[in-house]
């Protein structure tokens, strides 16, 4: 039976991945009202922004096997100079037929767009899940981490496209993790560490934004985010919020460094399939009395404080406080393998390498 292409079909995008992928491939989704919200223009700066974008879904005998959504983030071309189309969520069953046309419409809208290359996966920026798996299967992941099977990147290949910077996260067993030699910013030096709750959550969120725009503002990739963009991307972390967890530091009371550090939701989501429903509430009562993982979402130290053990420093003391809080484990979100600093900061702490990444581009003018 030949594939049907359906454009903005949000509720076949949902499901997708759950009729293309098995269980033990590892996948879990993000919570069906988060997905509605990315793709809500009504709801996500990125499109308010005047970002064009357009998501499609593959149906095989009448079910969804797979999905794509395709974006031209122009801040992004503005600030590094490219002309560049955006793919993710691109989710796919080992289908070549789907994948075809999956990504022969997003290579379409690309052109369409007068752009040259179309590059992936963005979910959706490059300060959200980023990449395609491309080694580590069978690893189970973390929040905020891309997970697929190995047909993925082989169907991409498959039509033509290249990889292209590549990328690990990590994973650290707390009980193993080296952190004697790390100096935490202390008192006497004018440093404090206020934490992330919910009583001052938008004000350590602001202070967060301010330290992370600084602190990454070189990075490839980077655009800096914008605060409605900051607070659509973190408002639905303050129910999940173990306040022990996240901080921001204080230099003599100016944001100068910040850890954003979450339990680990995915064996909940994958408890739940990602549904909000009648076993919600058990499901999420058993997950916060079992839970022993958490995750980074990111970190960051603004640059003229850099080069002074400060990072080091704040990993040291999220790790003591996940240990002390009876955590087990500590997954990473992804690293540029060309960002040394962060990776020479993963081998101090006895952090393994936990999954592969790379974007995936093909060129897409004339």
């Amino acid at each position: 039976m030949t594939i049907e292409l359906r454009t903005g079909d949000r509720e076949a995008f949902f499901d997708a991945p759950f009729h293309a992928y098995r269980p033990q491939d590892g996948y879990v989704s993000p919570l069906r009202s988060d997905i509605r919200r990315m793709l809500d223009p009504a709801a996500n700066p990125l499109w308010q922004a005047g970002n064009r974008f357009t998501f499609w879904t593959a149906h095989r005998d009448g079910r969804p096997v797979g999905r794509i959504v395709a974006h031209v983030h122009g801040q992004s071309n503005e600030r590094h100079g490219t002309a560049r189309a955006q793919f993710g969520f691109f989710d796919c069953a080992d289908d070549d037929a789907a994948a075809g046309v999956l990504l022969g419409a997003a290579e379409a809208f690309a052109r369409d767009a007068g752009q040259r290359e179309l590059i992936g996966n963005f979910n959706l920026t490059a300060m959200q899940q980023c990449g395609v798996m491309t080694d580590g299967y069978g690893a189970p992941g973390y929040t905020d981490m891309v997970v697929n099977p190995p047909h993925v990147p082989r169907l991409l290949e498959a039509h033509g496209f290249t990889r292209c910077f590549p990328m690990r996260t990590f994973e650290l067993d707390l009980r193993d993790a080296r952190i004697d030699g790390l100096r935490v910013p202390a008192a006497d030096r004018g440093f404090r560490f206020a934490p992330i709750e919910k009583t001052s959550f938008a004000a350590r969120m602001e202070e967060a934004r301010a330290v992370l725009n600084d602190g990454f503002a070189d990075n490839p990739m980077f655009v800096p985010l914008t605060a409605d963009e900051f607070r659509f991307q973190a408002g639905e972390m303050m129910s999940i919020l173990d306040p022990r967890l996240s901080s921001v530091l204080l230099h003599d009371d100016r944001p100068v460094g910040t850890i954003v550090c979450i339990p680990d939701l995915n064996g909940f989501l994958a408890a739940t399939r990602s549904r909000i429903g009648l076993t919600t509430p058990f499901h999420y009562l058993r997950y916060r009395l079992r839970r022993r993982r958490a995750v980074i979402i990111f970190y960051s130290v603004v640059q003229d404080h850099h080069g002074q053990g400060l990072m080091g420093g704040m990993l040291a003391r999220t790790v003591t406080a996940l240990r002390d809080a009876g955590y087990e484990r500590l997954g990473i979100t992804w690293i540029a393998d060309g960002n040394a600093a962060s990776l020479r900061q993963m081998e101090k702490l006895g952090a393994r390498s936990l999954h592969r990444l790379h974007l995936f581009r093909k060129d897409v003018a004339g």
